[in-house]
């Protein structure tokens, strides 16, 4: 095992578009456990455009602190333990953050650390077995409450999240309308994914082509952009429409929060008695199994496929979070540090 390990700690807030130098890489020596305590190496680690915010500002969570890990979610494998519930070799998940080793006493600031079910791989449990697939599902499902024959709308449709959420809202029924940025994306979201439509906001009028794809309106927006994307929904929706905020991915590089565009149309919601509300993943915990049975009952029965875009290297961590803002991934972005499951310590 190594005698050191590497941690990319916040070095400053950022401002606008991330950048290295607002991190720093440290080198430490690797901490042994004390009693109740183990240690992990990770092998995976999940980005999120959250993590933006959670640089930033105090929010549902606390800001990360300056000259702590960057906070992230991570798969690894216990190399040594004196904790009665964890052993080596076995491989867990938790909020690990960016550092390729983490001591533990089995809770960190995004929750327990659990292991991995039997079978499922590192990059379902970060990925459609976790925050990004359990989001889809319950904000979808919970807040959503889609019928069959519903539209619903997909902003970021070919993300993380949204591209789970084109499939359960096909697998419940609904005529289903994807946003996504280019050919390609639009392409994966109606050929793999199953929408029956994709817009692609960066060549076509996205309000005036929603419209046309769905003329009485839609029922259920499930937003992960914001900005003009989300205006181009409001001026869409059917009465009664649902519309759930998980994300504005569109103004998370916006230097303060007066700089964030505001929504226009938003006598649309009185209009049309339409409800918007947001939620935080978080706030679900305790129904987190019920979710991942959920997904995995789709996964069985051939209703539910993923995408990863997995890079590679712990040294590329800054530039593998830029990728979420810079439209490169497709599906959900991951990290991978080294391959499971290690040798023996």
């Amino acid at each position: 095992m190594a005698e050191t390990y590497r941690r990319w700690l916040l070095a400053r807030r950022p401002q606008g578009v991330i950048k290295d130098s607002d991190f720093s890489l440290d080198v430490s020596p690797v901490p042994e456990p004390g009693p109740g305590e183990f240690l992990v190496r990770v092998t995976h680690l999940s980005f999120d455009p959250t993590q933006r915010g959670w640089l930033a500002a105090d929010s549902y969570l606390p800001a990360v602190k300056l000259g702590d890990p960057v906070r992230a979610s991570g798969v690894g494998q216990v190399v040594k333990s004196s904790h009665p519930g964890f052993k080596p070799g076995q491989m867990v998940q938790g909020g690990f953050g960016w550092q390729e080793y983490v001591l533990s006493n089995g809770m960190t600031e995004l929750g327990p650390i659990t292991p991995l079910f039997p079978g499922v791989t590192p990059e379902q449990a970060l990925g459609v077995f976790g925050i990004t697939g359990l989001t889809a599902w319950f904000g979808l499902t919970d807040l959503g409450k889609p019928q069959a024959g519903d539209t619903v709308l997909v902003s970021g449709a070919a993300g993380a999240t949204g591209s789970v959420v084109v499939q359960v809202a096909k697998a419940l029924g609904c005529k289903v309308i994807g946003i996504a940025g280019g050919p390609d994306k639009c392409r994966w979201v109606t050929e793999v994914a199953g929408a029956d439509a994709c817009i692609d906001y960066k060549s076509e009028p996205v309000a005036e082509r929603l419209h046309t794809l769905a003329p009485g309106g839609v029922n259920v927006v499930f937003e992960n952009v914001g900005g003009e994307i989300l205006e181009a929904a409001l001026m869409n929706l059917a009465l009664r429409a649902r519309v759930i905020l998980c994300g504005g991915i569109s103004s998370y590089n916006a230097e303060d929060l007066s700089a964030m565009q505001g929504i226009r149309p938003y006598m649309q919601l009185t209009i049309q008695r339409a409800r918007m509300e947001g939620f935080i993943i978080l706030d679900y915990m305790h129904r987190f199994a019920e979710g991942v049975q959920a997904l995995a009952k789709l996964i069985a029965e051939g209703k539910l496929t993923t995408a990863e875009d997995i890079q590679e290297g712990f040294e590329t961590c800054p530039a593998t979070l830029r990728r979420l803002f810079e439209g490169k991934n497709l599906g959900k972005q991951l990290l991978k540090l080294t391959d499971p499951p290690l040798p023996p310590a």
